[in-house]
């Protein structure tokens, strides 16, 4: 489980990259892209076949961002997930965050065995202030039941 102090490192990062968002419209991935961008987050999108995604533009790789990236967000299918986490630490990204379900025990292996800042297991939605709509729900109902990193 993480801890508030392993979460507020995450979002003290300048750059993002976020791995996986979709050509389709209403997949999580996107739906995080639209919410961290209007909290302010700089965001930059990786998708090898997209050159824009909700107005953004769209990296190839971790590579083809023009500057260096600090965190990133990963939306994969957890079959997907050690590769990705393999290619960010490659980009030299140490934070990373595996958004709920997309972790995978490889993926979180790598991580260990590289010692990076992984978090995993968590909705990012729920921590990235202001928290708002059925994520402020969800975080207060995880404080009552104790399940709300401390």
């Amino acid at each position: 489980m993480p801890t508030h102090q392993s979460i507020q490192s995450f979002f003290a990062a300048r750059t993002f990259a976020l791995i996986g968002v979709s050509r389709t419209k209403n997949k999580f991935g996107n739906n995080i892209l639209k919410e961290l961008t209007a909290k302010g987050l700089k965001i930059y999108p990786v998708h090898p076949l997209l050159t824009e995604i909700e107005g953004i533009k769209c990296h190839a790789t971790l590579n083809a961002i023009p500057e260096p990236i600090e965190a990133a967000i990963i939306v994969v299918h957890p079959s997907k997930a050690a590769e990705a986490v393999r290619r960010a630490h490659q980009a030299g990204i140490r934070k990373i965050w595996l958004q709920q379900g997309a972790a995978s025990p490889e993926a979180l292996e790598y991580g260990r065995q590289n010692d990076l800042e992984i978090i995993h297991g968590e909705c990012i939605m729920m921590f990235a202030e202001p928290v708002q709509s059925i994520h402020k729900f969800h975080r207060w109902v995880w404080k009552v039941i104790g399940k709300y990193p401390r």
